[in-house]
């Protein structure tokens, strides 16, 4: 993947990551490690260990955890749909700023986009698959 013009702004890196309903832009730029989400810190807005955990996979995988500030702007789904789009806008973001990162990070998976999605309510059935429930009587 070859970075473009239109993926580094006043020497950021950009990247957009979805996962479900949620969408994350994500800028990245040297600093000091420091990680924002929404105005806020990262153990503020996840209290969730697993999903500070999958935010910060990307970094700790090339080793540029205390190198670079993060800025996300995440909207959309919950905790675990924001985390997963977060870290993969942090990777898309990562292969734009260092084009040597990119096998690291393909080949630990951070590069794929999770198609998994919220399958639609059918009509005639309580849910997806779910139907009523049979009556004898």
């Amino acid at each position: 993947m070859v970075a473009s013009k239109k993926d580094k702004i006043n020497g950021d890196s950009l990247g957009t990551g979805r996962r479900k309903s949620s969408v994350a832009r994500v800028r990245l730029r040297a600093g000091g490690g420091k990680i924002l989400i929404n105005e806020k810190e990262l153990p503020e807005f996840f209290p969730n260990v697993q999903d500070q955990n999958s935010v910060t996979s990307p970094l700790a995988a090339t080793g540029k955890t205390g190198e670079v500030d993060v800025v996300v702007r995440v909207h959309g789904g919950g905790t675990t749909g924001q985390s997963g789009a977060i870290r993969l806008g942090i990777a898309r973001a990562l292969s734009t700023y260092d084009e040597e990162l990119f096998q690291v990070l393909r080949d630990g998976g951070f590069l794929t986009r999770d198609a998994r999605m919220k399958e639609r309510k059918k009509y005639g059935l309580r849910g997806a698959r779910r139907g009523t429930q049979f009556s004898k009587r």
